[in-house]
């Protein structure tokens, strides 16, 4: 049996009682076959995603299916509203809400120790803390090539002036060099869905960004027990 690595309150639950593998199945082709249609019924699809959770996650939990394949086959739990209900129906804890609620608790110290420690963070986060909105534009094909979990960030082309800011045309999230949410309102959103996402297809945190992803695990969403030496001496700065 495989266990929740993450706190996850719902990470592998029975079916339903009197429900099977093959009942649940055809719940699954009826929210599909809705899904194709140009006029989806708002009520039926977050019904029949409830009633087919246990199967999804024996499938994402034990099969381990590659992203686009989930996507083949539940196309619905990549929709905004659906990245929400799932995310709650595996931690009991709201997506959006906690993660910006968190925001606005943690920004503002964040900044305050990333400025008293710039010598020490190096040369890329003293240009990220001199302009935080500043990035570069070019085709999305080249930000999703070899890109596993990322978030993208397309910006309009020939800004007026050299030190306005660019606008940001389109936000989307990339799982394994593929574009799988887009129009997304703002980066914070982006991240949380994103977070989200990474809990309702049980992905693994990227080994490089172990330490940011276990940190707002842990620190924004208080989800799971004791911390790592690294982020729990950041939990403290923080206080």
């Amino acid at each position: 049996m495989k266990k929740s690595k993450r706190a996850e309150v719902n990470f592998l639950p029975d079916h339903p009682e009197g429900q099977t593998d093959e009942s649940l199945e055809n719940e699954r082709v009826a929210i599909a076959e809705e899904t194709r249609k140009k006029r989806i019924d708002a009520t039926l699809i977050p019904r029949k995603m409830e009633a087919s959770f246990s199967l999804r996650r024996k499938e994402v939990v034990e099969v381990e299916p590659l992203v686009e394949e989930i996507r083949e086959r539940w196309s619905a739990l990549f929709y905004e509203e659906e990245i929400c209900r799932e995310f709650f129906r595996i931690t009991n804890i709201n997506l959006l809400s906690t993660f910006i609620g968190s925001l606005d608790k943690y920004t503002a110290p964040l900044l305050k120790l990333y400025r008293r420690c710039r010598e020490a963070f190096g040369q890329e986060v003293k240009i990220l803390l001199e302009n935080l909105d500043e990035q570069e534009t070019d085709a999305e094909d080249h930000y999703t090539k070899d890109v596993q979990i990322g978030i993208l960030s397309v910006m309009k082309d020939n800004v007026a002036a050299a030190t306005s800011l660019p606008k940001v045309t389109n936000i989307a999230i990339i799982l394994k060099e593929a574009v799988v949410l887009r129009d997304i309102v703002d980066l914070p959103t982006a991240f949380a869905y994103l977070f989200g996402l990474l809990y309702a297809i049980n992905m693994e945190y990227p080994q490089e960004l172990k330490y940011t992803f276990e940190a707002i695990q842990k620190i924004f969403r208080d989800l799971g027990g004791s911390c790592s030496a690294r982020v729990q001496s950041l939990k403290i700065k923080l206080c």
